[in-house]
């Protein structure tokens, strides 16, 4: 596992946005986990967050002009993204959108920088992908290209499209195959699980989660 991605998800847990328990997903499942990024809410924790997310992108090597970052959770992850990469020497504009369009003063749907090139989405997760949909629309109507989607955790379990279909694809891979663009994250299934696996303190929680992956999981490198 690359030492980002251990540091990642001792983070998270020390941050108490990766929790255990039990929790109902969007999907109706019960996860013996739950990942909130909503609770990365103040600015030291917010900074080593899209600290990650900067190595994360520089670590996959897309090329890309800018970041969107769609509205809500998406907004402070883009900004503090672009803020993190400038401070690693890639200076990048990023912009957002509103929820409504404005229709006074500068008017229009997005904040921020103008949409054009190669835009790199960035979001917490992907669950239905609807975001992601909304978001792609938004950038090609503008006369931009998305071109990957970064995201913090990868959950790694059957989408909600292909549960009914043959193929055994999560939700990050149905964006990938419906889009044809990357979708790559901080941090997933299978470094979680190697987490719990370096830290017997957690064996109670190592087997919820493995228990949930071979019921609900998807195979992936």
């Amino acid at each position: 596992m690359s030492n980002f991605r251990q540091d990642f998800i001792r983070f998270a847990i020390e941050q108490k946005v990766l929790c255990f328990g039990e929790f109902k997903t969007k999907a109706g499942r019960l996860s013996p986990y739950f990942f909130n990024a909503g609770l990365f809410n103040d600015g030291e924790s917010l900074k080593q967050l899209t600290q990650f997310y900067a190595q994360t992108i520089l670590f996959s090597k897309i090329s890309f002009d800018m970041l969107y970052g769609p509205a809500y959770k998406g907004i402070p992850l883009a900004a503090g993204t672009a803020i993190a990469l400038a401070e690693k020497g890639r200076n990048v504009p990023y912009c957002f959108n509103r929820k409504e369009a404005k229709d006074h003063g500068e008017g229009g749907s997005t904040v921020g920088a103008k949409l054009q090139g190669r835009v790199l989405i960035i979001d917490d997760v992907i669950s239905a992908g609807t975001s992601v949909r909304e978001s792609i629309v938004l950038i090609r109507a503008a006369g931009a290209m998305p071109c990957g989607v970064v995201i913090a955790l990868d959950r790694m379990e059957l989408g909600q499209q292909t549960e009914r279909d043959e193929d055994e694809l999560s939700a990050a891979q149905e964006v990938q195959r419906n889009y044809d663009i990357p979708v790559v994250s901080i941090a997933t299934l299978n470094n979680l699980l190697g987490y719990l696996q370096d830290n017997p303190a957690m064996a109670q929680n190592l087997q919820a989660v493995q228990s949930y992956r071979d019921r609900y999981g998807i195979e992936r490198k």
